[in-house]
């Protein structure tokens, strides 16, 4: 066949919905694509299964927004949290039903890749996107996206979601724009059995000496996530912060299997989530809570959103209907996802001023822990309490009020 046939058969298939990254967030945007009966093809740059820098915490909203039949795999279920403040001030608070479950992500994304598969969806690994473009001589026509791939080869989309991760190419072509950027250390550790038998079922959170920052402890099995997180900027203060929360947990003793680093971002209120035929969604479009940066709800939540609105999209017959659909799927990340995030930046705030307040609420104050405990367990969320409890709605309008100067670092 000469090379003029082939370029011919290239254009002839036109995906209706291509995914560029295949994580919780394109996982899931591929499985909702794919379910609707439409062309979908997953695009993932690394071999999976692959790492990824996370604790693996699996609250409820996470759970409830996974494909039907979906079984989680869990190497703990949490029923107890060990809250201490820089290291001090521990108490433990229990719960008699699970609170929430650890994963490890390579496990659990890689399930979430064969879901979509069997509902449909075509995956391709070892796959870099170079850019996207929705206009000139490489676009047959106005409903086409043009992906280009590293290596010359281009493919073709009625639609394209960028679900690529926090350091988005797809996100940069949205003009995505962050408001807060914090970077995460983490390190597994493999321990003994007697170690790890004294972590079973128990998390640890430690609000951190940094403004904004905190650490944790999973358990899964026998290894430990260990990990801190603060904003960027405070590079090797968040690395003490970690060396010295290690040593403090016992834990200095025992070699990682693997430490790694990664950067967390939330998107500006303002942000856009779409361009054209082009959605973004979980980190690519900077959506994960702002205060605890938990991103696998978000991502499986804003994922599935956004394949169910690229069907819609690569339906659209014109540029008006585009927006329209791009418009209706950023009306609903910003009803949810973006109402919790902005109650959650309100907590972040605070909470930077206040830690010791927050500490001594979890640890002593019954509604506040009941509050976590909802929250975790996927029966409530952020916003709705702060909806529905006049108490948490004062609570929160005092700590908006709350000084910053001279104010409570730590206590």
């Amino acid at each position: 066949m000469s090379s003029e046939n082939s370029s011919a058969d290239d254009v002839q298939r036109v995906w209706d919905v291509v995914v560029v990254g295949a994580g919780p967030a394109g996982a899931s945007a591929a499985y909702a694509a794919a379910v609707a009966g439409r062309s979908v093809l997953l695009l993932e740059k690394a071999e999976l299964p692959r790492y990824k820098t996370c604790g693996g915490g699996i609250i409820g909203p996470s759970r409830d927004a996974l494909p039907p039949g979906f079984e989680l795999p869990f190497r703990d279920r949490v029923h107890a949290v060990t809250f201490s403040n820089n290291g001090r001030f521990t108490r433990t608070r229990r719960s008699k039903q699970m609170l929430f479950g650890l994963i490890n992500r390579p496990e659990f994304d890689q399930q979430l890749v064969e879901h979509a598969q069997k509902a449909g969806a075509e995956l391709r690994t070892g796959v870099t996107v170079q850019r996207v473009e929705q206009h000139g001589s490489a676009v047959p026509d106005r409903r086409t996206v043009a992906v280009f791939l590293q290596g010359g080869e281009t493919l073709f989309a009625r639609s394209v979601v960028g679900a690529d991760g926090s350091a988005s190419r797809i996100g940069a072509h949205v003009g995505v724009k962050l408001d807060q950027v914090d970077l995460g250390l983490e390190a597994e550790i493999p321990v003994p059995q007697t170690v790890a038998e004294d972590w079973k079922g128990r998390v640890l959170i430690d609000w951190g000496p940094i403004p904004g920052s905190y650490g944790w402890v999973f358990p899964k099995g026998d290894t430990l996530t260990v990990g801190v997180i603060s904003a960027r900027g405070e590079g090797a203060a968040t690395k003490r912060y970690l060396e010295e929360f290690v040593g403090r947990l016992g834990l200095a003793g025992f070699e990682p299997s693997v430490s790694s680093g990664h950067l967390t971002r939330c998107r500006a209120d303002d942000s856009p989530l779409s361009r054209g035929r082009v959605l973004v969604c979980g980190d690519a479009a900077g959506l994960l809570e702002p205060w605890t940066r938990e991103g696998i709800s978000f991502a499986l939540r804003s994922g599935r959103l956004a394949g169910e609105w690229a069907v819609r999209i690569a339906e659209a017959h014109d540029a008006v209907d585009t927006r329209r659909q791009a418009l209706n799927y950023a009306f609903a990340i910003k009803a949810g996802l973006g109402v919790e995030m902005s109650v959650g930046k309100r907590l972040m705030t605070a909470f930077e001023r206040r830690p010791g307040l927050f500490h001594a609420a979890l640890t002593g104050f019954r509604p506040a822990w009941n509050a976590f405990r909802d929250i975790t367990r996927g029966s409530t969320s952020l916003a709705e309490i702060v909806r529905t409890h006049p108490m948490a709605q004062r609570a929160l309008t005092a700590l908006d009020r709350s000084p910053v100067a001279g104010g409570e670092v730590s206590s």
